[in-house]
């Protein structure tokens, strides 16, 4: 059956990936080895954070009403019943008209509902002049102000940040149940390739897409296996697809997918199992093949590395983030456009741009060549519904 003439939209080829994406298991790691890793499962407060009210400042545990009317010159008089240390726990309560001394941090008295400032209050011997009323509740955290028992702090597929590991260490966590990371096999097809560290004769390229989809891999925290550079020989596209189908989450094989003599790719993975689509409406980026051998998806990217991340970002996103329940998360920044971009309705454009300020030009650059890709801040898309972006027009930058 001949997939490539039956372009698909990429909402479908999205949906697609979507529908092939096997769910990855869970693992537990250690708290520190949770930095980047995504929520399998939610996480809530096992009690009340924090456990006990404290003052959030320097002062004297009060009774607020003790204090009404206090001011500089007629001070608020209370006597000072004892003095609370850092981490102390067993603290007799407060009475009315009484005051106790407590640090920023300190656990709160039963009885008092507010603490007068440092600032503002003066010590006479047994007594203590609050030169400033305070309301009931300031200058004081009350137990559970941050997290309730049993109250759902982190939802599932989050990516755990610094920040994120620092509550889970104060909600009590040592370990975190997080999804394990898709294990990535990336082939490089072509007589053409050779390896970076040689230089290339008349008619060779060095193979870039290897390292380009290892470093993508990365940065979406995954695995990368790299099973080398195959020439277009069938049984060696089939032991290496073999091999890496075996021990891998997704396979990303990049050549293989334009159509013509030596397209040997979307045959094999139909033999092998399933070609879903050949064929998107996406420049750059229209050979893609989409398919799934067992439960294993496939992904036959364009040969240009430019196209090849294109695909990467506005495809493979959705098949890691629907593996990994953590969805598509870009960092989009809005910006006008300096020049108009031309598109074909029916076709989703992804277009390099360059960002000066607030504004986005347009990087067009010829087919294979790789300057574009760094010296453009990120990606603009062209919708299917419409015929090209127009200078002055506000767009959104998907940036790299």
């Amino acid at each position: 059956m001949n997939y490539f003439l039956d372009l698909v939209p990429v909402t479908e080829a999205a949906r697609v990936l979507q529908t092939c994406a096997p769910r990855l298991p869970g693992e537990t790691v250690p708290l520190p080895a949770a930095l980047g890793r995504i929520l399998a499962a939610p996480v809530s407060a096992r009690e009340d954070i924090p456990g006990f009210s404290r003052s959030v400042v320097d002062g004297y545990a009060v009774y607020a009403a003790d204090t009404t009317g206090a001011g500089e010159a007629i001070p608020a008089l209370l006597t000072i019943t004892g003095r609370i240390s850092m981490g102390e726990g067993s603290i007799p309560p407060l009475n009315r008209g009484e005051c106790m001394y407590v640090p920023t941090g300190g656990v709160l008295p039963h009885g008092a509902d507010a603490v007068a400032m440092i600032e503002y209050s003066e010590e006479m011997g047994r007594d203590v002049l609050v030169r400033r009323a305070v309301a009931q509740g300031e200058n004081v955290t009350l137990s559970g102000d941050d997290f309730r028992a049993g109250v759902e702090v982190f939802e599932t597929g989050r990516r755990l940040s610094p920040r994120d590991l620092g509550v889970l260490g104060g909600l009590g966590y040592d370990t975190v149940n997080v999804v394990r990371r898709p294990k990535v096999g990336i082939i490089s097809t072509g007589n053409e390739l050779v390896p970076v560290d040689q230089v290339p004769a008349p008619g060779e390229i060095r193979d870039v897409n290897t390292y380009l989809c290892h470093g993508y891999v990365m940065e979406r925290g995954g695995d990368p296996e790299i099973f080398g550079i195959v020439p277009d020989e069938r049984e060696a596209l089939e032991e290496a697809i073999s091999r890496a189908v075996e021990s891998c989450d997704i396979v990303l094989i990049s050549g293989g997918s334009s159509k013509g003599e030596r397209d040997m790719c979307a045959a094999i993975i139909e033999e092998m199992g399933t070609v879903h689509i050949h064929g998107i409406a996406l420049a750059p980026g229209k050979p893609t093949i989409i398919g799934t051998i067992g439960t294993t998806p496939v992904i036959g990217l364009p040969g240009h590395p430019a196209s090849s991340y294109v695909v990467l970002i506005a495809l493979v996103d959705e098949l890691i983030g629907a593996m990994t329940r953590s969805g598509v998360h870009r960092n989009i920044r809005k910006a006008t456009l300096r020049t108009n971009i031309a598109s074909a309705r029916g076709r989703e454009d992804y277009v390099r741009v360059r960002l000066t300020g607030d504004e986005a030009t347009p990087l067009f650059g010829k087919s294979g060549l790789t300057n574009t890709l760094i010296y453009s801040s990120g990606l603009v898309r062209v919708p299917e519904s419409r015929e090209g972006l127009e200078t002055g027009e506000e767009v959104e930058v998907i940036l790299w």
